[in-house]
């Protein structure tokens, strides 16, 4: 199955004095057949999340023959809003190349291997295929080529302290995310041994749809790790592919550390972690030992694929310069007033 959302124009006027509301109309539901269907009983993706993967399957036997709208007459939209980000690094070949890019040092600390790493990212801006990024102002503007997994209930479970193999239930399906990321300011964060935060803050692309955990079964390795192609090129030219297997955890064991001493809940999403070999351009700055490929500057198109699941496209927009913020004050410590 693929859920998705999407967007379609109103309702046609009818002269100057028609009172329809023509503001785009949004839609959630199927996309079955080249074709984008409603959920039944107006259901929306979150709900939909909440209520499982077994709930979805039979709503999608309800709604295989209703009538839906042509996929290339409506604009995808991320395809649900994420009640959370969790961004993992679990590409052995990445960290190599990308430590040096952002760090200046090529290396994999021992301490990478004892865990699968994530850190929290913004939910709240989040894009949809073809949307635009708004960079900040950036003279290393990277892209990250990640699957994502997507969280969904399961019945009697609260999520906290899961399994490995309980853990997996939970895992509703997969989309692409494009982790955007602007390396120089990413590198004067880390600095202060925290972050990535305004260096990733900007921009999260999804999509461009959930595609069910079911229809993935067939890829799944003796090892359990997910053997799909993913590849980017940028304005057409390839940059890098690699196979989601070359992973250091399989996904549900990311999910079973994400719950750990904690809850993981519908709606959240757990990244990959960016691909090896040219997952991004700041690995291939790393190795490289200079900015080759050269940064994305505005205009330029970036596009993900991955096998079974599709394409994301985006492209660059023009950069928007923030208000200003002081640097820090020296102050004199003093302990009383």
């Amino acid at each position: 199955m693929k859920i998705a959302r999407w967007e379609h124009p109103g309702p046609p006027s009818r002269g100057p004095a028609d009172l329809h509301d023509q503001s785009p109309q949004i839609g959630e539901g199927f996309v079955i057949d080249e074709r984008v269907v409603l959920f039944p009983d107006a259901l929306t993706v979150t709900e939909v999340l909440a209520h499982g993967l077994g709930f979805a399957h039979t709503l999608h036997a309800r709604a295989a023959d209703l009538p839906g709208t042509p996929l290339g007459h409506v604009r995808l939209l991320a395809p649900f809003v994420p009640a959370s980000i969790r961004d993992f690094v679990t590409f052995e070949e990445h960290v190599e190349g990308v430590s040096a890019a952002v760090d200046g040092k090529s290396e994999v600390v021992a301490e990478w291997y004892e865990a699968p790493t994530f850190y929290f990212s913004n939910p709240h801006i989040v894009l949809g295929p073809g949307e635009p990024v708004s960079p900040p102002v950036t003279e290393r503007l990277d892209f990250e080529l990640e699957l994502a997994v997507v969280i969904g209930g399961v019945p009697g479970s609260d999520g906290v302290n899961l399994s490995v193999e309980s853990a997996a239930a939970h895992i509703f399906g997969y989309t692409i995310m494009n982790d955007w990321s602007a390396r120089d300011l990413q590198s004067r964060e880390m600095k202060v041994r925290l972050g990535p935060a305004k260096g990733k803050d900007f921009g999260t692309s999804l999509g461009p749809w959930i595609v069910t955990a079911d229809e993935l079964a067939p890829f799944v390795d003796d090892d359990g790790f997910l053997a799909l192609r993913a590849e980017v090129s940028v304005n057409g030219s390839h940059v890098g592919d690699d196979l989601i297997s070359n992973m250091g955890w399989p996904f549900p064991e990311l999910v079973a550390y994400a719950a750990r001493n904690s809850r993981v809940v519908p709606g959240d999403v757990l990244g990959s972690g960016t691909v090896g070999n040219g997952g991004c351009l700041g690995e291939l700055w790393g190795r490289a030992g200079e900015l080759v490929p050269a940064p994305l500057r505005e205009g330029d198109e970036v596009r993900m694929s991955i096998e079974a699941i599709g394409e994301l496209v985006a492209s660059v927009g023009r950069a928007v310069p923030p208000p200003p913020v002081p640097p820090a004050r020296r102050r004199p410590r003093a302990r009383h007033r």
